[in-house]
């Protein structure tokens, strides 16, 4: 009896098998206040950072599933391009594309932050057998419409789901004070501000280097 119970504890205490290592969601920010200038230099500037060589090999390696979701008021996100497996540097070229093809969905609307997060949460329940579940939000506001992001924080962490963001301070410089107070949530979270758009490309590749990496050295 007691060699059984020892397998069973150590049947117990075996770490899950996973088929992936991250689930990534790029919850980009499509309203009102983002011109088609600012639109196209996001979708570009994120399409860039994954095929930075160190994310795209450790997207590979980790064999992780990449979506994007454009966002903006109430009612108003959407999944644009779905869970892709990034088996092969061929997977996250292809990715990318999109990416930077994306056409806009919405121009004209408010930010909620706060659906955002709870919209896209929903789809994780697709790739449970990733280990790391972490959606990744730019915005250049705070939320002004829908429920608070903070409302949605104890449903995030239930889930398992990280948050992390990147604050546009093109017209809100303490965007990442609210950022930081308000949208992020689970263990390890972070903000990267950008000064302005035109700063977004080089922040975005940063913080995609420290979350496909799990790197833990604040960024500066």
């Amino acid at each position: 009896m007691t060699l059984l119970r020892t397998i069973a504890a150590c049947v117990c205490l075996t770490p899950p098998a996973y088929a992936c290592d991250l689930a990534l969601a790029l919850a980009v920010d499509v309203s009102g206040s983002v011109d088609s200038t600012e639109y196209r230099i996001q979708m570009d500037g994120l399409a860039a950072g994954l095929r930075d060589p160190i994310v795209s090999e450790a997207l590979v390696r980790g064999k992780a599933r990449v979506m994007l979701v454009q966002w903006t008021g109430s009612s108003r996100q959407m999944v644009t391009v779905p869970w892709t497996h990034i088996d092969s540097f061929e997977a996250i070229d292809q990715f990318a594309v999109k990416v930077a093809n994306d056409p806009r969905v919405w121009r004209n609307f408010s930010t909620a932050i706060g659906e955002a997060l709870e919209s896209t949460m929903s789809y994780f329940d697709t790739v449970s057998d990733c280990k790391r579940h972490l959606i990744d939000i730019s915005g250049d506001g705070v939320s002004n419409e829908g429920v608070e992001p903070s409302d949605v924080h104890r449903f995030l962490r239930t889930r398992g789901v990280t948050v992390n963001a990147i604050a546009i301070e093109e017209s809100e410089p303490d965007l990442t004070a609210y950022f930081f107070e308000n949208v992020i949530v689970g263990e390890g979270a972070f903000v990267v501000s950008a000064s302005g758009f035109a700063d977004y490309p080089e922040r975005i590749r940063k913080k995609l280097l420290r979350e496909v990496t799990q790197q833990t050295a604040d960024l500066k």
